[in-house]
């Protein structure tokens, strides 16, 4: 329920099970009336499969900056419309004017924080500090992060702590190190750290979830291939909402694969 936790963040291990976990999700929101936005910093990997579903997305430290800021821009048009009509949220507006709610996926956080050299810090900083406005303030107007990445600690740099209080959602898989665990689970659940630090690296998809109430539980995500996720995708493509602010980073949706044509024609068999 993402008017009650409107944030969430997701560490884990390589092949601890956060891909499979966010195909669930991609796939569970496809089928809802929501807007989905990608943020894939690894030229598009995991995400550019989603595109029949996507409404927009990134998949470059450039993209991502401008993507980011065309949220931004959308925040506050809506933040306007709640204001010229006196509610302080999107819910309070008739259901003829109330814009589509989005869902903000990034997959690996740890790209928009690391620099290479020192020219690209200024657009780090404005990334980070576009992510930090969403999360403190977007809640209200319908737009939710759900942020995934191996670590999230503060050695990311300047704003990764801010943004990690404010994504009050976690799911911790597999981790390589205690300080991961802790990082994610320490400051909402300090007694989930545990169970966490015990998923053995055999169990892919296990881990602890748990919220700001300090509630928490064991999950396992269910299995689920990349191929499964993308034909949700191009069957519910007629749901993806166009927004025009969005509209320079809709992505190009490939072409449905062919079915396979036998090279030999069958022969029935006769007596």
């Amino acid at each position: 329920d993402y008017q009650k936790v409107p944030h969430a963040l997701t560490v884990g291990a390589n092949q601890s099970g956060k891909s499979m976990y966010q195909r669930n999700l991609i796939s569970g929101l496809a089928k809802r009336p929501v807007g989905l936005v990608g943020i894939d910093c690894k030229r598009g990997v995991e995400q550019r499969g989603y595109a029949p579903r996507l409404s927009a997305l990134a998949i470059t430290p450039d993209e991502a900056d401008g993507l980011l800021e065309a949220l931004v821009g959308e925040m506050e048009e809506r933040f306007d419309l709640l204001s010229s009509h006196g509610v302080p949220d999107m819910w309070g507006l008739p259901a003829k004017l109330r814009p589509v709610p989005l869902v903000v996926l990034v997959d690996e956080v740890a790209e928009l924080f690391l620099v290479a050299v020192k020219k690209d810090e200024e657009r780090r900083d404005r990334m980070v500090m576009r992510m930090i406005r969403l999360a403190q303030m977007a809640r209200a107007v319908g737009i939710f992060l759900e942020v995934c990445g191996q670590r999230f600690g503060s050695d990311l740099g300047k704003g990764a702590t801010a943004l990690r209080a404010q994504l009050t959602g976690r799911v911790v898989h597999q981790v390589n190190d205690k300080q991961t665990a802790e990082m994610a689970l320490g400051d909402i659940a300090p007694e989930a750290v545990f169970a966490a630090t015990t998923i053995p690296p055999d169990r892919p998809g296990v881990a602890v979830a748990g919220d700001s109430s300090g509630g928490w539980s064991r999950i396992r995500t269910p299995a689920m291939t990349p191929a499964e996720a993308v034909a949700v995708c191009r069957e519910f493509a007629h749901l993806t909402p166009h927004l025009a602010a969005l509209a320079p980073f809709r992505p190009a949706v490939p072409a449905a694969p062919a079915p396979a044509v036998p090279l030999l024609k069958p022969r029935p068999v006769t007596e």
